[in-house]
């Protein structure tokens, strides 16, 4: 087969995976809703965990569907371009939603995030649409300064750390909405089946110290690969401006839990901060932003 093949069968791949995506998000949603069983004064107060257990598995098999498909997506891209599908916007977009799903589905069979299934299937569809939709370039030869070996390096890198990092993020997120709950009363009947607040606050911690060495490799490896790309290590460039500040924010909530004790609500608000400057540096800097980084093609 041809490059342009591949295109097309990358491009079939990414909206069959959106399509399966979908089918997930409708039966995580059917799971979520019926979650809830009335008791006998007609009051939705008791919990049937059982009565959604099987579909709740369903949604699960159909979500790591998807994310098979837009796997092959993903790499038929890659075929298609004669390189690892990471030079643009569009492609670096399919490519965090790959990873984003591998962390949710790789996490989940130590924990039990099914819970988390409905809002991170809303996400990646947010993320594939977009891509489809407004990202979308053909295949094209890379620019010099991306002939290098640290294109499959330090975007690797950087990849695999946002998939964490907006995971962390999502739990983060719940941790917060959920204690606004608390505080005002009581969890509502669906908010009765997450998990306690220890558990969210743990676990937001655990991912994020997980993956933030590799962070701090991606940010070291671009250094190398700007020096060996333009002929400096560090140029105050806005993308480099703001991993940095990134860096900074999550080494400052890492410091903050285990040398001033900090858990719970603060440091669930500084996850989500450390977490908005990445989303900031992708999507506007990307797109709005000036440099030597801006390389969305858009």
């Amino acid at each position: 087969m041809t490059k342009t093949d591949w295109a097309y069968i990358s491009n079939d791949l990414v909206y069959g995976a959106l399509f399966v995506y979908t089918i997930a998000f409708i039966v995580y949603t059917y799971e979520t809703a019926f979650a809830v069983k009335a008791n006998k004064e007609g009051s939705s107060s008791e919990i049937d965990r059982t009565k959604t257990a099987k579909s709740g598995r369903i949604a699960t098999i159909v979500y790591a569907v998807a994310t098979t498909v837009l796997l092959l997506g993903v790499i038929a891209r890659g075929v298609s371009a004669g390189r690892v599908p990471w030079s643009n916007m569009y492609e670096f977009s399919i490519t965090g939603a790959l990873t984003f799903s591998l962390a949710y589905l790789i996490v989940g069979r130590k924990y039990d995030l099914r819970w988390l299934g409905l809002p991170i299937s809303i996400a990646v569809l947010l993320i594939l649409g977009t891509a489809i939709t407004l990202l979308y370039r053909p295949t094209a030869p890379l620019v010099p300064a991306l002939k290098s070996t640290w294109l499959v390096v330090h975007v690797a890198a950087a990849i695999l750390s946002g998939g964490v990092f907006l995971l962390s993020n999502t739990i983060a997120g719940t941790y917060l909405w959920l204690d606004s709950m608390e505080r005002k009363g009581e969890r509502t009947p669906f908010a009765k089946r997450l998990p306690s607040l220890e558990v969210l606050d743990q676990l937001s911690y655990r991912l994020v110290a997980f993956v933030f060495p590799l962070w701090t490799f991606a940010v070291i490896a671009g250094a190398i690969w700007a020096e060996s790309a333009w002929g400096r290590y560090w140029g105050w460039d806005p993308k480099e401006t703001w991993a940095f500040i990134t860096w900074i924010l999550y080494a400052a909530y890492l410091h903050a839990r285990v040398t001033a004790g900090w858990k719970g609500r603060k440091a669930a608000w500084l996850c989500l901060l450390a977490g908005s400057t990445y989303l900031f540096n992708y999507i506007w800097v990307n797109v709005w932003g000036t440099g030597r980084h801006t390389y969305s093609g858009l």
